[in-house]
């Protein structure tokens, strides 16, 4: 039998000392999320630099013929006793005086490797090689990959603000007293914020459930610009703790001459006592309201549930978002099958490049082992621990900037991303890509006074609902809630969170909405030869195995402020939209006369005078502005515009209108078509937009929406069943639905507050809360962003 020693000696050449830019795996298995503190330990390949479980490292040996590893054991050391859990103090994960940050102490073993034999050597020991003992040096002193790809904190950091250096302070008497304040423009109390540069005190914003100021603080910075003020009652003698917003920068900062900016008010900031939460502390508080526990069932004892489909995925900081979209995902049966059920992690490995860690369907398959096969779902007296999907999120967010960070995002965006990254790499083999079961096609039909249509085609993955509040249900406890909120507002006193009403709108009415009929102003006709007001309505050409619905609670007010819709959505276990099914080209129907080619639409098109005066007024040329006119449909000046000021090189851009000089102002970037292609647009739509807008892909886009009577139909099929060959490759059935699960959002924005998941299995509802798994008492199925139904067959 060979010795270990002179096994390892022959192996010498292909051990590797890492260097600086070496990505060293050392936390996490490549294929699985086992790790040091798993039964058998973790396997590092001293080669490639790449972990592995017990149960994979031989997959590796098999696939690279590198044969020597160090192998890290963690074992939990024991703790005299028990130490109570605290309180968090602040916003944090994974941090001291945050979420989570109680971690128990583990004790590690190094050894030296071998395979196929798994001949082990113990480290440290003066007998290795040098160079072997310099690698493993290098390997246990470097920050693992794992740790440097994902941050763990969560501590939104404030900078200094760019308007404190060189505020203005207008002089004046005015000397802020050290309590008794009150809102100069209302009668509020609380919540009050000192403008830094007049003096003025004025109440702060209003929150989505009613509570808060009247927004005078931030309506007073829109009419003066004075950009800092601090809130009265968090001033202390320790000013680092005071709270002092920018309205320029929109977040909290820190003013450095705080001390002479309060100076100048007569604020002696040494005596002053804290009477108010900082606006990071009220979101902490807000944790705990009435919404909050309600989406985490915080009321009810969490009964834990464990086993296959009930493994729960650890937050990384931020990462919920990805957490309660994944779990459902992973519920339907096209993910199931498609990562789990027909695709082995062992085949997945062998077909995936050098690098695992870098390839999505190898990840996506490790996170479908990691959920379903109930590995790391196993009942102990300990917490549930979940997996950490940190080599999935760096691969998933490699291209795209936001989800790469830290920061909360939105969960449709990342379901929206997700499915975009699993068509790509599923390119060629439809039959295997999970996403085209969430696709479906959208038909747009517009009628003009004329009586004639045009139709327009897309496709999308969600049906996004606008949320008719008109149609609330508890009208008249709504308008005595109104009126318990005056009298208080008028008190200067705040609604309890249990007191405040909501509106309570059907899920009906939302999809009532979505195909109701609605007008297109401006609306050129082909058939009038003039603008018009059209009518449009919206229907679906398939019904998708997965229908997914966004409700849009987030919406823009006046100068695109962004708000939340405080409002309950009553969603039925089943629905059916069988009734939204676009009929297409009815019996006699007749279509808008066709635009035709560019060429064949330019020759009838005669410039519109008002848009040719206005161009000439600006400086131009006669002809190039007629050819503006006529190139961009007569869209209007705005368009007109960006086309000649894409075109004044052009050579011929003064030669008369002829068929040759359009075909060449006609030519597109090819690269530009295809994004727009991409978007579901027809090619000889995406062609005409960009044309009309110089190129502009963003331009374009909005050109589109904005211009239906530009759309072509000459690539439609206007048969009875309005089907084309491309929905013919989609799924398709009925319209019938039963509830599968849905993500909510507690938070005032998309990006910030907490998302989980509700998912109905196994005949009960569960709850997804990162990495706690339960069974759901009073599932909140009012309280959703996004709903995941699954279609009925037995219909």
């Amino acid at each position: 039998m060979v010795d270990a020693m002179d096994m390892l000696r022959t192996y010498l050449s292909g051990v590797r000392i890492p260097g600086p830019t070496n990505r060293i795996f050392k936390h996490e298995c490549c294929v699985s999320f086992d790790t040091p503190k798993s039964e058998g330990g973790l396997y590092v390949d001293m080669s490639s630099f790449l972990a592995f479980g017990k149960d994979f490292v031989l997959w590796n040996y098999e696939k690279t013929r590198h044969p020597v590893y160090l192998h890290i054991k963690q074992t939990k050391k024991v703790v005299a006793e028990d130490r109570p859990s605290k309180k968090p103090t602040i916003l944090a994960i994974g941090v001291e005086g945050g979420f989570g940050s109680s971690e128990p102490d583990y004790e590690e073993s190094y050894n030296i490797v071998i395979l196929p034999d798994y001949a082990s050597l113990p480290f440290p020991s003066v007998d290795l090689p040098e160079k072997v003992r310099l690698a493993v040096d290098a390997i246990i002193l470097a920050e693992g990959a794992e740790k440097k790809e994902q941050v763990a904190a969560w501590v939104a950091e404030k900078h200094v603000s760019a308007y404190a250096m060189c505020l203005p302070q207008i002089e004046s008497s005015t000397v802020i007293p050290p309590s008794g304040w009150k809102c100069a423009k209302c009668d509020k109390t609380e919540n009050l914020w000192l403008n830094l540069t007049d003096g003025m005190i004025l109440c702060g914003r209003k929150n989505w459930d009613g509570t808060g100021g009247n927004n005078h603080a931030v309506e007073h910075y829109n009419e003066t610009k004075y950009p800092l003020a601090v809130k009265l009652g968090t001033i202390t003698a320790d000013l680092e703790a005071a709270d002092v917003f920018s309205y320029a920068e929109d977040e909290s900062v820190i003013d450095p001459l705080l001390p002479k900016h309060l100076a100048h008010f007569g604020i002696d900031f040494s005596s002053l006592q804290k009477t108010e939460m900082t606006t990071a502390e009220r979101e902490l508080d807000q944790n705990t309201n009435f919404d909050w526990n309600r989406l985490q069932e915080s009321a009810d004892a969490l009964q834990p549930i464990f086993g296959p489909g009930y493994t729960g995925l650890v937050n990384l900081g931020n990462s919920c978002y990805l957490a309660a979209t994944m779990q459902v995902a992973f519920t339907t049966q096209a993910f199931i099958s498609r990562y789990y059920a027909n695709q082995s992690l062992k085949s997945s490995f062998d077909a995936a490049p050098a690098d695992p860690t870098v390839d999505l369907n190898m990840q996506l398959t490790k996170l479908g082992h990691g959920l379903l096969s109930g590995r790391y779902s196993i009942p102990s007296s300990e917490k549930q621990e979940g997996i950490p999907p940190r080599m999935f999120k760096t691969v998933i967010a490699a291209s795209h900037p936001e989800f790469s960070t830290m920061r909360q995002q939105d969960a449709l965006e990342f379901f929206l991303h997700l499915l975009e990254q699993v068509e790509r790499v599923n390119a060629g083999n439809t039959k295997l890509d999970p996403s085209r079961n969430f696709k479906f096609g959208i038909e747009d039909r517009i009628q003009c006074p004329s009586g004639k249509v045009t139709y327009n085609r897309r496709y999308d993955y969600i049906l996004s609902l606008n949320i008719p509040l008109h149609a609330a249900t508890n009208k008249d406890q709504l308008e005595a809630f109104q009126k318990l909120k005056s009298q208080a507002e008028s008190e200067g006193k705040d609604l309890a969170a249990a007191e405040v009403v909501r509106p309570r709108v059907p899920l009906e009415a939302c999809l009532a909405s979505y195909s109701s009929p609605e007008e297109v102003m401006d609306f050129f006709s082909t058939a009038l030869k003039a603008k018009t007001t059209a009518t449009k309505t919206t229907g679906l050409t398939s019904f998708p195995d997965y229908l997914v619905l966004h409700m849009r609670k987030f919406v823009m007010e006046d100068g695109w402020v962004p708000k939340k819709l405080d409002v309950y959505i009553d969603v039925p276990d089943i629905i059916d939209i069988s009734h939204m099914r676009s009929k297409g080209l009815l019996p006699g129907e007749e279509l808008l006369p066709e635009s035709g080619d560019v060429e064949a639409e330019s020759a009838r098109l005669v410039a519109d005078e008002q848009i040719v005066s206005q161009l000439l007024s600006m400086g131009f040329g006669q002809l190039p502005c007629e050819k503006a006119a006529i190139y961009t449909s007569n869209a209007g000046v705005e368009e007109a515009m960006n086309w000649l000021l894409s075109h004044m090189d052009d050579p011929d851009i003064n030669d008369p209108i002829s068929h040759t000089s359009q075909n060449a102002v006609a030519s597109v970037d090819q690269s530009h078509v295809d994004t727009l292609v991409s978007f579901g647009f027809q090619e000889d739509v995406a062609r005409k937009a960009l044309m009309a807008t110089g190129g502009d892909i963003e331009k374009a886009t909005d050109w589109i929406f904005n211009s239906p009577d530009a759309i072509s139909t000459s690539h439609m099929d206007t048969s009875s069943s309005g089907a084309t060959s491309a929905d013919n490759e989609l799924p398709d059935g009925s319209g019938r639905y039963r509830l599968l699960g849905f993500v909510s959002h507690m938070g005032t924005s998309t990006h910030c507050g907490h998302y989980v998941a509700h998912i109905y299995k196994e005949g009960k509802w569960v709850l997804y809360n990162d990495e706690k798994v339960g069974a759901s008492v009073n599932p909140p199925k009012d309280m959703g962003y996004l709903y995941f139904f699954e279609r009925l067959t037995d219909c």
